[in-house]
């Protein structure tokens, strides 16, 4: 008797195993991934203007993007908060699809730049360092270095 009450218990325990592995490989979810794209990024030193295009991939709504900017590893005071028009520590408007007013799909082909104001420390001057991240949802989309020209 005790062998068969020891069988029925080993399959008894197999099956809630079982289920328990099955309810919790179900409730796993594949998190959202960033977007695939390629960019390419310029810096004018003398004119602080900094330009990114989008050379390839996915269109990206850049009211999902985020933005840090370092010039020689320090990061900016202010960083742009794309899209933006009259944002502090960058002058006037950018443009392309970091300006409010415009489309905010950033398609590839397309450019994008902004101007760090003066006041914006440190700006970017000719022959410095400079680094750009792009990030939707926490995901690092591309970190991006130049030198200023």
């Amino acid at each position: 008797m005790s062998p068969v009450v020891g069988v029925v218990a080993l399959v008894a325990i197999t099956v809630c195993l079982a289920a328990i592995v099955a309810v919790g490989a179900a409730s796993l979810s594949l998190g959202s991934t960033a977007p695939t794209a390629a960019f390419d990024l310029s810096v004018d030193g003398d004119e602080n203007e900094i330009v990114i295009e989008h050379v390839a991939g996915e269109s990206l709504d850049v009211r999902e993007l985020s933005i840090v900017v370092a010039v020689d590893d320090t990061r900016l005071s202010e960083q742009p908060p794309v899209p933006f028009v009259g944002a502090n520590g960058f002058e006037g408007t950018p443009s392309g699809p970091f300006n409010e007013r415009s489309d905010p799909t950033w398609h590839s082909g397309e450019h994008a730049s902004l101007t760090v104001a003066r006041n914006n420390d440190p700006s970017p001057n000719s022959g410095d360092s400079v680094s750009v991240s792009l990030s939707v949802d926490g995901h690092r989309l591309a970190t991006l270095e130049t030198v200023a020209e």
